[in-house]
């Protein structure tokens, strides 16, 4: 029997690492369409958060309990800092450390640390399309010299609330479009980690942090998360629009950022990979 058939045999094992919308709806998802061959064993959670009744199973609050779940996926739903905190114990037990808060990246030191683990212990860091589901289309492109990458994120006013851009302008009586911020998507994904953590993903794909350039708009007349995304390069030229329906315990955040995790965890379960 070949180790392939083999690892088949037995349930994948997934940690969770947040118990937050996301978190939840991947458990969900998994839980209704991976049954058969991945089972949920853990979630890691800060302490005194509740996370019954939806999981009553081990709760994790320190990385060095992680090794005692013998994960074979680890998958961060929660925060830049749990990036921070949870990764490289995630990488040196995992053979995956798949990452949502795609904006902690922004922090070359800590990058270049979770690169440096998965390395030395053979296991890779996984960061999902979420949102933007072209970006294979751009990371493609990119093998090819890139010249500019603009990426483009409008939301309704109400779901800037909580972030730097209240501190400019009053979100509850925008009376059209309105710009909040235009740089680099680094800056971007510093300033706003919750909203534009999709810009760092377009980077990754794309020419770097430092190069693409990004734009932050609240439109009074938006009903869901919009993204543009433009590349020109010798490739040629391609642009993409999405417009993704919040998900309804968070407005900051796509549902499809969490329908894109559960295809990547079917991706690493199934025996027909699309």
């Amino acid at each position: 029997m070949t180790q392939a058939a083999t690892a088949r045999d037995r349930k994948m094992r997934l940690c969770l690492i947040g118990a937050g919308a996301i978190g939840q709806r991947v458990a969900e998802f998994v839980g209704q369409r991976l049954a058969q061959s991945m089972e949920l064993v853990a979630i890691a959670e800060r302490p005194g958060i509740n996370v019954q009744p939806w999981w009553t199973g081990p709760v994790l609050s320190s990385p060095t309990e992680l090794a005692g779940m013998r994960p074979d996926i680890v998958l961060e739903a929660a925060s830049r800092q749990a990036v921070k905190e949870w990764g490289e114990a995630a990488l040196r037990c995992a053979r995956k450390f798949i990452i949502c808060s795609a904006s902690a990246l922004t922090d070359d030191g800590l990058r270049e640390a979770l690169l440096t683990t998965a390395h030395t212990s053979g296991s890779q860091l996984v960061v999902p399309h979420g949102a933007l589901g072209g970006l294979h289309a751009l990371s493609a492109a990119s093998l090819l010299p890139l010249d500019q990458v603009t990426h483009i994120i409008s939301k309704p006013p109400a779901a800037w609330k909580g972030t730097a851009a209240e501190t400019g302008f009053d979100l509850s009586n925008l009376p059209i479009t309105t710009t909040l911020f235009e740089g680099s998507a680094r800056e971007a994904a510093s300033s706003y980690p919750a909203n534009a953590n999709a810009v760092v993903l377009s980077s990754l794909a794309g020419i770097g942090l430092d190069r693409t350039l990004v734009r932050l708009v609240a439109d009074p007349a938006a009903r869901r998360n919009i993204h543009e995304v433009t590349a020109l390069g010798a490739f040629g030229a391609f642009s993409f629009r999405i417009e993704n329906e919040p998900m309804p315990t968070n407005a900051k955040t796509s549902d499809m950022a969490a329908l894109s995790l559960v295809k990547l965890l079917e991706s690493e379960a199934g025996t027909l990979v699309v």
